[in-house]
C-alpha cells in the first residue's frame, strides 16, 4: 500500500506499509547486525526467506573484507537468494544511547553508504526498511527525518538511481514516516 509518492530528479520516493522481502527492487536493505549471520526482525526474516545463499555469501565476507564484524554505518552487498529482489544490501545501524553517541550521523551514513553502494553496482531500486527502530530502540520520529532527509539529499547530489522505496512494517510506523515526509518534502 503506497500513501505518499515524491520525486527527484529523476527518481521517486515512496513510503509504504508492507513486507520487505516481498519487494522486488533491484536491492532491499538488511537492516543486519555486525556479524552477518542473520537475528531477529528484518534481518532474520531476509535470511529465512532468501535461503542459504544470502548467509553463505555473508559468511565469504566476514571470512575477507570484514573478519571483525560489519561497522556501523558501513554496507555490502550479496546476492538475495529466493527474494524477488536481485540483491540484499547489509548495513549496519547504531543501538540507540541517547542520541549523544554519534547516533545521528551513524544512522545517515548506513543510509547513504547503502545508496552508494547501489549505485556502484548499476542498480535502478532499492528498498529500505526503518534501520535502528526495531531491536535497536532508535526512536522512530528521529530516525524518520534522519533517513528521508539522508536519502533527499543523496537524490539531490545523485542522478542514476530512479525509485527509492521506505517500506514500514506497521500502520503506526508508516504514520510516523508520513508525517516526516511531509514536514521535509512538501515544505522545502
Amino acid at each position: 500500500m503506497i500513501t505518499r509518492t515524491f520525486q527527484f530528479g529523476k527518481a521517486t520516493v515512496r513510503l509504504l506499509k508492507g513486507d520487505i522481502t516481498e519487494e522486488d527492487s533491484d536491492a532491499i536493505v538488511n537492516a543486519a547486525n555486525s556479524s552477518l549471520m542473520g537475528g531477529g526482525g528484518v534481518d532474520g526474516a531476509i535470511h529465512r526467506k532468501g535461503g542459504p545463499t544470502i548467509l553463505e555469501e555473508c559468511k565469504k565476507i566476514r571470512a575477507t573484507i570484514w573478519p571483525q564484524g560489519l561497522p556501523v554505518g558501513k554496507a555490502v552487498i550479496t546476492a538475495a537468494g529466493n527474494l524477488k529482489a536481485k540483491y540484499v544490501i547489509h548495513t549496519v545501524g547504531p543501538v540507540w544511547r541517547d542520541g549523544q553517541h554519534e547516533e545521528p550521523a551513524l544512522l545517515a551514513q548506513a543510509y547513504q553508504n547503502s545508496l552508494t553502494l547501489a549505485i556502484s553496482k548499476g542498480l535502478k531500486s532499492v528498498a529500505f526498511p526503518s534501520i535502528s527502530t526495531g531491536a535497536y530502540g532508535y526512536p522512530i520520529e528521529d530516525a524518520s527525518r534522519i533517513a528521508l532527509k539522508t536519502v533527499r539529499e543523496f537524490l539531490e547530489k545523485e542522478g542514476t538511481l530512479t525509485r527509492i522505496d521506505l517500506v514500514l512494517f506497521s500502520e503506526t510506523d508508516l504514520k510516523v514516516y508520513t508525517a516526516a515526509s511531509e514536514s521535509l518534502f512538501l515544505n522545502r
